[in-house]
């Protein structure tokens, strides 16, 4: 059974070059563009990594949480007062993603890896 860490956390950007700046100057972090998907990866020197997405406000940082059954997960999120806010989706190569709002209004989201082995 997967632990409950976070994985990943994604925050909000308008200018990915001047967020990649302010965030490589200030932490040092090691970055990975996705230009095709107007993504950009944030390594620190410690797990958990990130992103920086436009698919989010400022404001709304949205963190990814290890789930082993994510159609599971939503549903039992679901039935103690969630919204679904994205089923289970593939991310190519990477892995898949759901996201769900909890009774507060805040967005989380489920994450299984393509190769759960792999660190990280």
């Amino acid at each position: 059974m997967t632990k409950r860490n976070v994985v990943h956390i994604e925050i909000p950007t308008r200018n990915h070059e001047e967020t990649i700046k302010f965030y490589e100057g200030l932490f040092g972090w090691k970055m990975e563009r996705f230009p095709d998907m107007h993504y950009t990866t944030w390594e620190a020197d410690e797990h958990p990594g990130g992103g920086f997405t436009e698919d989010l406000s400022a404001g709304e940082v949205l963190i990814h949480i290890n789930s082993d059954d994510i159609e599971a997960d939503l549903k039992k999120a679901k039935s103690l007062g969630a919204t679904i806010v994205r089923e289970k989706t593939e991310i190519p190569g990477v892995g898949w993603w759901g996201v769900f709002k909890d009774p507060t209004g805040n967005k989380i989201a489920l994450y299984t890896r393509l190769h759960p082995e792999q660190q990280g």
